[in-house]
């Protein structure tokens, strides 16, 4: 709890939570659901049952979110955001399917993966699925340039998903190297996502861009906050297994920084369990410790409030109101999440 104090001052009594955003958007993201629903049909039923165990899996649908709540904030009154939110959701849920399988993950907020139930091959497929439909909503949008945003983040996220591959289990890996994996993987989307608002509205390039920053800055402090979460989470709060960044020999931030200030036999401690891969019961404890002493776990969350704070400063170009509170609270929401 102390660090949850220490992220958010005298705020620390009053929890954080999306139920802001949420209730904002209640009427909208019933529309939402109901075309997600729809569209993840099919005669072959593999794949509704499959994506429908992820997708009810009770995700808090924070990206498809942000694109009513910016839409909202930029004044727009027309139809296309619901089915482009429920399209940026259908890009989300394949790419953690497809996460799963890479990862070897057998669970996700706290129920069994789809990999774990029905074996990689079929996880892979039904993700390209949803990565269809998709593409066939933002076709039926008939915008090019929300096209554009959808495709060019869809191919940016696999990127990133390689390069993360690339700095996996190597303890050279850099802090930049680290926040390129992080700003392709999971900052794109929210990026995109949130970028979708303004250009649903029509409104001015300064406005895009602030609220492109503002995603770009939330999604890389809600990863950052993952991260560490890996190391100092219960399980039941994660919803994911603790240390499953660790076992993978995943080089996040936490890590970086410890070896930053490592002895040459904490180095090889660091080197025998994530490029090697030679891990021992105990070894996890050990990670832990020693990012407890180095103090890497409370930077890593100093770096996400240093985000989180950028993607409120992006918001100040915006009139105060409803909308702008419920974005602002996301940051909070995403900061203090897992405690």
């Amino acid at each position: 709890m102390a660090l949850l104090a220490s992220a958010r001052g005298e705020d620390a009594k009053k929890p954080a939570t999306l139920d802001g955003l949420t209730a904002l958007l209640k009427a909208d993201l019933e529309r939402v659901n109901g075309v997600i629903l729809e569209r993840m049909q099919s005669p072959v039923a593999l794949i509704p049952q499959l994506a429908g165990h992820i997708i009810a899996a009770g995700g808090k649908r924070l990206r498809p979110m942000l694109t009513l709540a910016t839409a909202r904030l930029c004044g727009y009154h027309g139809e296309r955001h619901v089915a482009l939110a429920a399209a940026v959701e259908f890009i989300h849920t394949a790419t953690l399917l497809h996460d799963d399988v890479v990862d070897a993950s057998d669970l996700r907020r706290g129920l069994a993966t789809a990999n774990a139930v029905w074996g990689n091959k079929s996880s892979v497929l039904v993700g390209d699925f949803l990565f269809s439909r998709a593409f066939q909503l933002m076709v039926e949008d008939g915008s090019l340039k929300v096209l554009a945003i959808l495709s060019e983040a869809s191919a940016v996220i696999a990127e990133g998903e390689v390069l993360q591959l690339v700095t996996s289990n190597d303890i050279e890996t850099t802090e930049e190297a680290y926040l390129a994996v992080i700003a392709a993987k999971t900052a794109q989307l929210f990026t995109a996502a949130s970028r979708l608002g303004a250009v649903l509205a029509d409104r001015p390039e300064a406005e895009e861009e602030a609220l492109a920053a503002y995603g770009r800055n939330l999604g890389t402090a809600f990863q950052l906050v993952d991260d560490m979460l890996d190391y100092s989470a219960r399980q039941v709060e994660l919803g994911k297994t603790v240390g499953d960044d660790f076992r993978e020999g995943k080089i996040t931030l936490p890590v970086v920084l410890a070896l930053r200030q490592a002895s040459e036999p904490e180095r090889a401690f660091w080197r025998r369990t994530l490029e090697q891969l030679d891990q021992q019961d105990d070894d996890l404890g050990r990670a832990i410790e020693l990012m407890t002493r180095y103090g890497t776990l409370r930077a890593t969350l100093d770096r996400a409030r240093h985000y989180g704070e950028a993607a409120r400063r992006s918001l100040a170009l915006f009139r105060d109101g409803a909308e702008r509170r419920a974005l602002e609270e996301a940051i909070d929401f995403c900061l203090a999440r897992g405690y």
